[in-house]
């Protein structure tokens, strides 16, 4: 810890030096003032944790130095010097923050003691205050990982009702995505480092929360990362018609990382959408920008806005159609559908069939995805399917890669479908990822193809309790570990696990573990 001596007498400021051994103490003597102006201008260039100064001095003394002290450096600890006449007059100043006041001459066991007493309440303090940003980042990043996990879910994932994303999109304090009229862009970062692969994997956490802090300082730009990309950062901006503040970001953020990281960067910047339903459109978009860079490990940036004029004919109802294919485990039907997809009208272009590709790659991993099949070949050929549609010239490879994926996930869900365990193990691995959505049995029965009764009667023989009590089972379980971040409110907690309304929460919360979430939390603490 640094301390500031302040006397207007060299021999005292000597004498001071002397009377304790502050190195073994943990002290720092770092700098010396005659007067209280001289000290002030010391505090604003230097961090200094303790300031010993005499009661009386030129131009300032040193009461007025703790007043100042006490307003403008507030962290800092004074220690008042002062002769018997003054004693009284000092002792009162302690409520303008002198934490200690010592009758000269002082002894040197006196001094010590006071130090030893002020380093245990600095340290207190350092450690509380450690402890409220560790708790406030665990409360960020809680809600930032979910905000991340539903932001790639709208990415990739098959749609859930629109009412029910709105509302999720509130819980997670993302409005400013809800609305469907809003213009939104991906941008789809990679690191690469040519000479040692090693030092990549090293540098990929940092590069993520680098990115993190880069998008906090800036509006409305988020920040999520994709497990199939294990080296990428995606960004998602809302957007304005000046497409000029998309560039000047994308520079300063190569530049920011090759600064600091000392890492080169590719980026991809998708196109255009406007709306959650194009969300899916926009990300893809990024990424096959991103696909058409050069090899080799030097900055680079790719703009897909430039292809934005043709028009990439995927209707929601055909996709409907692909997923009931594979969900009905009708492989002749996935077959003529994805002819049709791929092939379009005549004249399509590579970019138009490398996009339309990937619209069917994302919709089969999030086939996979629901049902719980990602096994290691399943895993494989999405990989595989991927780096082909980034070439952008093996148009043949690609359907036959997508035929082979279709192949082994209609042969797991044809097993699901076909074993009541499977089928509900599937749909219990969707709730554990959708608990906080707005989620039936009539939802889960459509999701599913499987008759709502039907499904309510073999949900509550595998698991033991009925749909609704798991569900509830579920959140609780959720709710009790968010409880323990004391800086989420109970309101917050409530809007993470699914409840709307905070008060049925608590009675349903306490009818469940007995305690109301104040009582639960309470309960913690002690």
């Amino acid at each position: 810890m640094k301390v500031l001596i302040t006397d207007d007498e060299i021999q005292i400021r000597k004498g001071l030096r002397l009377k304790v051994d502050w190195e073994e103490e943990g002290f720092q003597l770092v700098e010396e003032a005659s007067n209280g102006q001289e000290a002030l201008e010391i505090l604003q260039t230097q961090d200094i944790d303790i300031v010993i100064t005499d009661m009386r001095m030129p131009i300032m003394d040193g009461v007025e130095l703790a007043k100042r002290c006490h307003q403008e450096f507030p962290h800092v600890k004074v220690i008042v010097l002062s002769g018997y006449s003054d004693f009284d007059y000092v002792r009162n100043s302690l409520q303008q923050g002198v934490k200690d006041y010592l009758l000269k001459p002082v002894a040197p066991d006196e001094l010590v003691e006071s130090l030893r007493k002020i380093r245990k309440e600095i340290e207190e303090e350092k450690r509380k205050q450690v402890e409220i940003a560790q708790m406030s980042q665990l409360v960020h990043s809680h809600l930032q990982e979910l905000q991340e996990q539903f932001i790639l879910h709208l990415a990739k994932e098959e749609r859930l009702q629109l009412p029910i994303v709105m509302e999720r999109l509130k819980q997670l304090q993302l409005e400013e995505l809800a609305n469907e009229n809003v213009k939104v862009q991906f941008l789809t970062v990679e690191i690469r480092e040519s000479h040692d692969p090693a030092r990549l994997e090293e540098l990929k956490i940092p590069f993520q929360l680098l990115c993190k802090e880069i998008a906090q300082q800036q509006n409305a730009t988020y920040v999520f990362t994709d497990p199939s990309y294990p080296n990428m950062v995606q960004f998602l901006q809302l957007v304005d018609s000046n497409s000029s503040t998309t560039n000047h970001f994308v520079l300063q953020l190569q530049q920011t990382v090759n600064k600091l990281l000392k890492l080169e960067t590719v980026i991809g910047i998708g196109t255009i959408v406007n709306g959650l339903s194009e969300y899916r459109s926009g990300y893809i978009s990024s990424l096959l920008a991103w696909s058409q860079s050069q090899l080799g490990s030097k900055s680079q940036i790719i703009d897909q806005t430039a292809a934005s004029e043709e028009v990439f004919d995927f209707s929601p109802d055909f996709e409907r159609r692909i997923t009931n294919s594979i969900e009905n485990v009708d492989f002749a039907a996935f077959k003529e559908n994805l002819q049709i997809v791929l092939e379009g009208t005549e004249g399509r272009s590579v970019m138009s069939f490398s996009f339309a590709a990937n619209q069917v790659l994302f919709m089969l991993g999030s086939l996979a995805k629901k049902y719980d099949v990602e096994t290691k070949d399943i895993q494989n050929t999405i990989w595989n399917c991927q780096q082909n549609i980034w070439k952008l010239y093996s148009q043949h490879k690609v359907k036959e890669d997508l035929i082979q994926l279709a192949t082994l996930i209609i042969e797991k869900v044809r097993l699901a479908r076909f074993s009541n365990k499977k089928l509900i193990d599937s749909i219990r691995h969707y709730l554990d990822q959708h608990y906080a959505s707005e989620i039936s049995l009539t939802t889960l029965s459509a999701l599913f193809h499987i008759n709502s009764a039907h499904l309510s009667e073999t949900f509550k023989q595998q698991v033991g309790q009925n749909f609704s009590d798991y569900l509830v089972n579920l959140r609780m379980k959720h709710a009790k570990q968010l409880l323990k971040d004391k800086q989420l409110k109970i309101i917050d907690v409530s809007n993470l696990v699914g409840f709307s309304n905070s008060g049925y929460f608590s009675t349903v919360f306490k009818k469940h573990v007995g305690q109301t979430p104040v009582e639960f939390r309470n309960s913690i603490g002690e």
